[in-house]
């Protein structure tokens, strides 16, 4: 791992907002998003937030959670609101907010929630160090507070992967 001096930086340093219409190409048959949809979006806006914080390219590491809250219908306008929730040594947790911009009504409604987990890369493909993240708002705060919890979850997660990959490499002879 590349070691170069371990600075911090504000949450809001690396947030990133996209914005899009639902079109009916987005849709399925009941005119709700299709998940893959979304979920293609989400990983874009993450690994730009990612990159932004990082100052290096970043690959998806694990989609740690989509948890979808209410439908998304054609012509929802969403807000994918992407921000660096906690910053390992190298790995980066990113909280998306998927918000349903009601611009008729003047109301938002907390559509979608995702957690991802990026590490940045050095020039040559290796882990690298990342800047350390503080929170400033009350928001930001709580994500950040609460980040500890999701990342033993997903440490567990990932040994328990790690067992169901050797066992599938013997009983169905796959190379890891």
């Amino acid at each position: 791992m590349s070691n170069i001096n371990r600075k911090s930086k504000a949450m809001s340093e690396a947030k990133c907002v996209k914005t899009r219409q639902v079109f009916p190409q987005d849709t399925n048959h009941h005119h709700t998003m299709f998940g893959g949809t979304l979920m293609a979006n989400i990983d874009e806006i993450a690994a730009i937030t990612a990159m932004k914080h990082a100052g290096q390219p970043v690959v998806t590491a694990s989609t740690d959670s989509v948890d979808f809250l209410r439908p998304i219908t054609t012509g929802d306008i969403l807000s994918y609101e992407a921000m660096v929730s906690y910053a390992g040594t190298s790995s980066m947790e990113i909280c998306v907010q998927i918000v349903i911009d009601d611009v008729y009504n003047n109301e938002r409604h907390l559509a979608a929630l995702s957690f991802l987990t990026f590490v940045a890369l050095d020039n040559e493909g290796k882990p690298t160090t990342v800047p350390d993240v503080y929170p400033e708002t009350d928001v930001e705060k709580w994500f950040h507070e609460s980040a500890p919890q999701r990342v033993a979850r997903r440490k567990e997660r990932r040994s328990e992967s790690k067992k169901t990959i050797e066992y599938l490499s013997k009983v169905r002879h796959i190379e890891k």
